[in-house]
C-alpha cells in the first residue's frame, strides 16, 4: 500500500481529502502545521509528500527545502496562486507537481498517479551520465563541468538528466514538460521552460549565447549535442 503524507491547515479539505485517499487505497498521515511535519515526516516513509503552500506558521516551500536535503521522494504542490513566479520557485525548491486550489478530485489523483509512476522511472542505482565535459552522479545529485561543480537547483538537474539520458534526440517542449512535470503539460508554460533552458545554459555552455549542448532546433524542440551519454 502506498503512503502518502498531507501538509494542510484546511479542514474540510482534509476530510475530503482522507475520504478519497482510503477509497483509493492510499495510507494516509496528516499535519495541520509545519512545526507537526517537521516532527511527523521520516525520510523512507511516504511514497509521495502534498505539501499547501501557505500555512498557520510558515510554508511548503521552506518544509520541501527540508526535506530534499536528504530525500528525493515526489512533492506536489497545493496553493491559492497560479502565478508563474509561485511555480518557478516551487519547482526550484525540488517540487515536482503543482496544483492550484480549487481542483478537481480526479485531477489530484491523475496527478499523484503519474507522480508514482514517474518516481519509479527515475529510480536508478549508483551511477554517471557523462557527456560533452559534462558529468552527473545520479545517486548523489551532483553535477559537475570539466570537474568543476556546478550549483543547478532541482528543476535544472532533472532537466538536465533528461536530455543527457536522450543524447541527439530532439525532445519538443511538450514531450519534456510532460516528461518532467506533469501528466497533461498543462501547468508549466512554454514560457517557464524557456526561462530554465535559459538558465541551465548559463551554467553548463562556454558560449551561452552561442550553445553546443543543449541545441535549439527551430520548430520542432530541442536537443543534447554533447555527445553520446555514458
Amino acid at each position: 500500500m502506498r503512503k502518502l503524507f498531507l501538509l494542510e491547515d484546511d479542514f474540510s479539505l482534509i476530510q475530503g481529502l482522507s475520504f478519497a485517499f482510503q477509497k483509493a487505497g492510499y495510507e494516509l498521515d496528516i499535519a495541520r502545521t509545519l512545526a507537526e511535519a517537521q516532527s511527523l515526516w521520516q525520510e523512507g516513509r511516504y511514497d509521495l509528500l502534498i505539501l499547501d503552500v501557505s500555512l498557520p506558521d510558515g510554508s511548503g516551500f521552506s518544509f520541501c527545502e527540508r526535506v530534499r536535503q536528504i530525500s528525493q521522494v515526489p512533492i506536489l504542490f497545493l496553493t491559492a496562486s497560479d502565478e508563474e513566479t509561485s511555480i518557478i520557485m516551487g519547482l526550484d525548491m525540488g517540487g515536482d507537481d503543482y496544483l492550484t486550489k480549487p481542483f478537481k478530485l480526479a485531477v489530484l489523483m491523475s496527478r499523484i498517479h503519474a507522480l508514482l509512476r514517474r518516481s519509479q522511472r527515475f529510480q536508478q542505482p549508483s551511477g554517471e551520465l557523462s557527456s560533452g565535459g559534462i558529468t552527473l552522479r545520479l545517486l548523489e545529485g551532483q553535477a559537475s563541468k570539466n570537474g568543476s561543480p556546478i550549483d543547478l537547483t532541482a528543476a535544472e538537474w532533472k532537466l538536465l538528466r533528461l536530455f543527457m539520458e536522450h543524447p541527439h534526440m530532439i525532445l519538443s517542449p511538450e514531450q519534456i514538460m510532460g516528461k518532467l512535470w506533469d501528466c497533461d503539460g498543462s501547468f508549466v508554460s512554454e514560457n517557464t521552460l524557456a526561462v530554465y533552458i535559459r538558465r541551465l545554459r548559463s551554467k553548463i555552455e562556454d558560449d551561452p549565447a552561442n550553445p553546443t549542448r543543449i541545441v535549439t532546433v527551430r520548430r520542432m524542440g530541442y536537443k543534447w549535442e554533447g555527445g553520446k551519454a555514458q
